[in-house]
Order: structure tokens, then C-alpha cells, then sequence
């Protein structure tokens, strides 16, 4: 049976739960995802081992296992998603809500300066916010199985795209030369800054090459405008 190692691309089923409220706070097994009402995004979730593409207790709890074999592990908040912090919860005044036309309710998730917040309470015009993370100095557990892992590299770079960009981005595969080539010139800011990431994790080069959008006129075509003439 295959054992992982640091650097592996693994694919896996997961189900993370609380361990304070014993719910399951993320899942990708369809049946699991279903209780929870969460929708799956149909992706698998690739990560490569000892990369922080997981949290850092299950990054580390991936390597030396066996491929198909299921594993239970208890993650303390420090190896999770971090200890609470007192000074994240703030006040904020009712009226800059209002301004943007929420209600704040105690119990309501907001997106707020790029962050998911709780609203915890709502009194004398201001509004109590949580910034920290709904599990920030919770205990978790992790029920995983590593399905495969990952040669191929395609597979590889899409898994990086997910992780990084949230989504996949048109590209192909040169293994004789080691290079991504990436088929729209306005990701060059994005796929410059991330390069040396991509080299590091798949070992192959990043190359940007504009997609030839000017098409080539037909004889038909050029004949029709010789007779306009």
C-alpha cells in the first residue's frame, strides 16, 4: 500500500467537526455536506503535504499515511484556527450598517473590511462584531481518507489555481521543458507574484503567452473587399 510524504499531492475526503458543539463545520462527502445544507463544489480537494494548503495540525497529519486507509484526528485550537482574541471584538455604530442598508441581527454572519464577522449583540446604537474566526480557540477533529495520490500534472496546477486564486485559469503542460504556459496575458501581475510558489510546489516554470485574437481574413473575405474597391 502507498504511504504519503512531504510534497505529495494527495486527494481527499474529509469531514471536520467541532468538537465543542460535535457539528460538522466542513465536509466534501457529498452525503455528510447534504445534513449541513452546504454545497459542494464538485472539486476535489487536492492539497499538497507540508505546504499550508490545510490547516497546519491536518497539513501535518497527512504525511506517512496509507492511501485508502481512514484516520481520526483531534486538533488543539493552537494547530487549528488559532486562539481567540479579545481585541477582535469590537463595537462598531448601528448607523454605519444602516448607511449600507443591513440590519444587523445577533447570530447574523456579515461581511465586513474582507472579513466574515458575527454579530453578537445590537444595543444603544452600536453593534457588538466578532472578528475572530467562528472556530478560533476551538478543539476540531479531522475523519479523513487519502484517496490517491496525484501524478499527473495538470491535476497538480489546478489544484494550486484552487488554493490560491479560487478558481482555474486556461493553461497547458510543457514536461520536456518544465513549463506552465498560461494562455492570457492579464494574469501576468498575478502569475508573476506566484511563480516562484508554482516552481517550488511542481517544480516547472511559469510562461504567460497572449491568446492570438486577431483571426485571419478569408479569400472570400478579401476577395469581397478587392470588389467594394
Amino acid at each position: 500500500m502507498a504511504t504519503t510524504k512531504k510534497n505529495d499531492f494527495v486527494s481527499i475526503d474529509f469531514i471536520g467537526k467541532n468538537l465543542q458543539s460535535n457539528e460538522i463545520f466542513d465536509t466534501n462527502i457529498t452525503e455528510e455536506a447534504k445534513k449541513i445544507k452546504l454545497e459542494l463544489s464538485g472539486k476535489p480537494l487536492i492539497a499538497c503535504i507540508g505546504h499550508g494548503m490545510v490547516v497546519k495540525g491536518f497539513d501535518e497529519a497527512l504525511e506517512g499515511k496509507e492511501v485508502g486507509k481512514k484516520y481520526l484526528i483531534k486538533i488543539t485550537p493552537e494547530k487549528a484556527f488559532g486562539p481567540r482574541h479579545s481585541n477582535l471584538v469590537k463595537l462598531i455604530p448601528l448607523k454605519i450598517f444602516i448607511e449600507q442598508k443591513v440590519y444587523p441581527q445577533p447570530g447574523m454572519t456579515l461581511a465586513l473590511d474582507n472579513n466574515l464577522v458575527k454579530v453578537v449583540s445590537v444595543s444603544g446604537g452600536r453593534v457588538m462584531v466578532d472578528f475572530n474566526n467562528p472556530l478560533a480557540g476551538k478543539d476540531i477533529e479531522y475523519e479523513f481518507t487519502i484517496t490517491k495520490i496525484i501524478d499527473d500534472s495538470k491535476e497538480k496546477v489546478n489544484a494550486i489555481q484552487r488554493f490560491f486564486f479560487g478558481q482555474e485559469f486556461e493553461f497547458d503542460v510543457d514536461e520536456t521543458n518544465k513549463k506552465i504556459i498560461f494562455k492570457d496575458i492579464k494574469l501576468t501581475p498575478v502569475l508573476n507574484a506566484f511563480k516562484d510558489k508554482f516552481n517550488e510546489l511542481v517544480g516547472m516554470d511559469v510562461e504567460i503567452l497572449a491568446k492570438n485574437e486577431k483571426k485571419e481574413e478569408s479569400k472570400e473575405q478579401q476577395t469581397e473587399k478587392l470588389e467594394s474597391k
